[in-house]
């Protein structure tokens, strides 16, 4: 009897990993081919919008490293600005503690680059990517903008500006090899499957506050 019940526990517990490995499969499959329509990789493609939203992370690696998503990044943004795709920026990103800014480390890197400070506006509320997306259109004014991060997370930055009715394109970034991205792109897996999450439970920003006006 207890080889028997272990048959059948080992047998259910390995239908749910199947299930739970379906179940993200598939919302990663949605999201992508929810947001496939107003992505680009080529600078001369894009259309032009005024405002773009540059999605921050971390400059530095936890072992010191340059980030090569922050730089890529940066990169992007430089390419828009050049092509005269788009003319001001929106650097959203995390300042919770008072020793870590994405978003004042992305501006110094975009001013180094030549684009000039009165450009370059800064969310430092931009906790999650919800975050800085539906901020663009309570606090800054924002209904259409472009989204600059790799193509994965525009991916999911675009489904979400879309769900909120904002009217985005996305330019990708250069991506890192899969090696290098390899728990990045695990994370995304849930990353994803917490969009829906938030969708069903209505999630708003961590914070909303006085309107900017850019």
């Amino acid at each position: 009897m207890r080889k028997i019940l272990k048959s059948k526990m080992l047998k259910g517990l390995i239908l749910i990993f199947l299930a739970i490995i379906l179940i993200l499969f598939i919302i990663d499959k949605v999201v992508s081919f929810k947001s496939e329509n107003y992505i680009y990789n080529q600078i001369q493609n894009i259309p032009y919008n005024r405002v773009g939203l540059l999605l921050g992370t971390s400059k530095k690696l936890n072992n010191g490293w340059n980030n090569l998503y922050f730089s890529y990044r940066i990169q992007a943004a430089k390419q828009l600005y050049d092509a005269g795709k788009v003319h001001i920026f929106v650097v959203s990103g995390d300042n919770s503690r008072k020793e870590y800014n994405e978003a004042q480390d992305m501006k110094d890197d975009l001013i180094a680059l030549g684009i000039p400070s009165d450009s370059i506006y800064l969310d430092f509320a931009g906790f999650r990517t919800l975050d800085s997306v539906v901020r663009m259109k309570e606090i800054f004014g924002q209904n259409k903008f472009t989204i600059i991060s790799q193509k994965f997370h525009n991916e999911r930055a675009i489904l979400i500006a879309r769900h909120y009715n904002m009217d985005v394109v996305g330019y990708n970034a250069k991506d890192v090899n899969s090696y290098y991205g390899f728990k990045t792109m695990a994370r995304e897996k849930l990353a994803r499957v917490k969009v829906f999450l938030d969708f069903l439970t209505g999630k708003k920003p961590k914070y909303l506050g006085d309107k900017i006006q850019i």
